[in-house]
C-alpha cells in the first residue's frame, strides 16, 4: 500500500518536496507536524543505530527520485562496480538518477513534481531526439533534445510552458530553446548542482554490508 507523501517526509525527518509546489506553503506537514507519524505531540526523534541511519538516508534519496527499491539498488551496484578504478561513485550515482527522463522533465520545470513527470512520460507526451519515449527510467545522454509531442502541447498540464519558462530558474546543466520548446542536457550534474537531502556516502555503506 502506498504511503501518503506527507507521511513519508515526516517519517524520514526531511522535506522531500514530493508534492511539488504544495510543499512550499505554510500548510506543509513538515511545518505543522515536524515529527514522525504516530508520535502525536512528541517532537524529538529517538537515536538511530548506524544501520537505521543508513536506511533513512537511502530512503530519502529513493523517495526524492521516486524510484523503486529494485531500480535504486541496480543503480547503486552499477556504480559500485567502478569503485576500484577510483571514480567518484557519488557523482556517478547522481548522474544516473538525474539523467532519467522523468527527472529531466521535472528539472526542466515541465512538471510540478517527479510523480507528475513520471505520469506525463508514461502517457507518451514527450519526444527524445524526435522519437516518442514513454519509459520514465529512460536515460538521457548529453546532447539529447527533449520536446513535447505536437498532439500534447494543448494538454492542461503542458499549456503555457514557453511563458512559464521565462520565469523559471533552469539548472545550469540544462538548456531551453523557447522557439522550439525544446530542452537539452548540456552536461551531467555534479553533487553541488543537485544538493541532495541525504549523506550519499551512507548509501554505499548500506549496500556494502
Amino acid at each position: 500500500m502506498k504511503q501518503a507523501k506527507c507521511k513519508i517526509c515526516r517519517r524520514l525527518g526531511d522535506k522531500l518536496f514530493l508534492k511539488g509546489e504544495k510543499c512550499l506553503g505554510s500548510k506543509c506537514a513538515m511545518i505543522k507536524r515536524p515529527f514522525a507519524p504516530g508520535q502525536k505531540a512528541k517532537k524529538r526523534r529517538g537515536n538511530l543505530t548506524e544501520f537505521g541511519r543508513e536506511m533513512r538516508e537511502k530512503q530519502k534519496v529513493k523517495k526524492w527520485y521516486n524510484v523503486s527499491e529494485s531500480q535504486f539498488k541496480d543503480y547503486v551496484f552499477e556504480v559500485m562496480e567502478n569503485r576500484a578504478s577510483g571514480v567518484d561513485v557519488a557523482s556517478q550515482l547522481i548522474a544516473k538518477l538525474e539523467s532519467r527522463l522523468d527527472n529531466i522533465i521535472f528539472r526542466m520545470g515541465w512538471a510540478k513534481s517527479r510523480g507528475q513527470a513520471r505520469l506525463l512520460v508514461t502517457h507518451g507526451h514527450f519526444l527524445v531526439n524526435g522519437k516518442k519515449i514513454d519509459i520514465p527510467s529512460c536515460r538521457i545522454n548529453v546532447g539529447d533534445a527533449i520536446s513535447i509531442r505536437e498532439g500534447s502541447k494543448n494538454k492542461e498540464a503542458l499549456k503555457g510552458i514557453s511563458e512559464a519558462m521565462k520565469k523559471y530558474s533552469l539548472p545550469k546543466w540544462l538548456s531551453f530553446d523557447g522557439s522550439k520548446i525544446e530542452g537539452k542536457v548540456m552536461r551531467y550534474p555534479t553533487p553541488e548542482d543537485v544538493q541532495l537531502p541525504s549523506e550519499i556516502s551512507t548509501i554505499f555503506e548500506h549496500y556494502s554490508r
